[in-house]
């Protein structure tokens, strides 16, 4: 088992949230100073001019950053006006700031079920949504809710003039919710 690999892949997932050494040692099950060494061997890897990431230790967790001298590029990619169309995925997250406001990117990310980091820095940077504040939740999380800019692209007057959701219930009396479609192989 590769642990250089796994802490690679943990760094990902973790994403701004970044991840303590404790917890590092933790979950590969291996000591302080073997945690130590992985993070040291990944973070010299990832200092070769090749390579676009880096381990950054931020707010007592380490976090894979995007190294700061390739900061223009993506700044381009970000404000890039190629198109004035909106994406599904942007238009998705919208909606969900926009029905849920005040939100925090983890409570969208749980709505969504797909992490929303790179969609929220493009709506940032188009200005659709805007920092609002922080919540009182654990870690204080950024609060993110619409602009007036979001308000004139699709024409509102006020927030309160989005179509009301439609509420579904899938749910009949009839349905089973312990009963499976699929069969198990009696012949086993």
């Amino acid at each position: 088992m590769n642990k250089e690999g796994i802490l690679e892949g943990l760094l990902f997932v973790v994403g701004d949230e970044g991840i303590t050494l404790e917890q590092i040692v933790k979950i590969l099950d291996i000591d302080m100073n073997e945690a130590k060494e992985l993070l040291l061997k990944l973070k010299k890897s990832y200092e070769s001019d090749s390579r676009g990431l880096r381990i950054h230790f931020l707010g007592e967790t380490f976090k894979l950053t995007t190294k700061e001298e390739h900061k223009s590029y993506y700044q381009k990619l970000i404000t890039n006006e190629g198109s004035t169309s909106l994406s599904p995925q942007a238009l998705e997250v919208l909606a969900v700031v926009a029905y849920n406001e005040p939100i925090t990117r983890a409570e969208i990310d749980e709505i969504r079920g797909i992490s929303s980091d790179y969609t929220l820095r493009k709506l940032l940077a188009k200005g659709f949504i805007k920092e609002s504040g922080r919540s009182t939740m654990p870690g204080h999380p950024i609060l993110y809710k619409t602009t007036h800019e979001f308000l004139d692209y699709f024409g509102l007057a006020t927030i309160n003039d989005l179509p009301p959701l439609e509420k579904k219930d899938n749910l009949s009396e009839e349905t089973e919710l312990f009963t499976s479609i699929y069969k198990e192989n009696e012949s086993e």
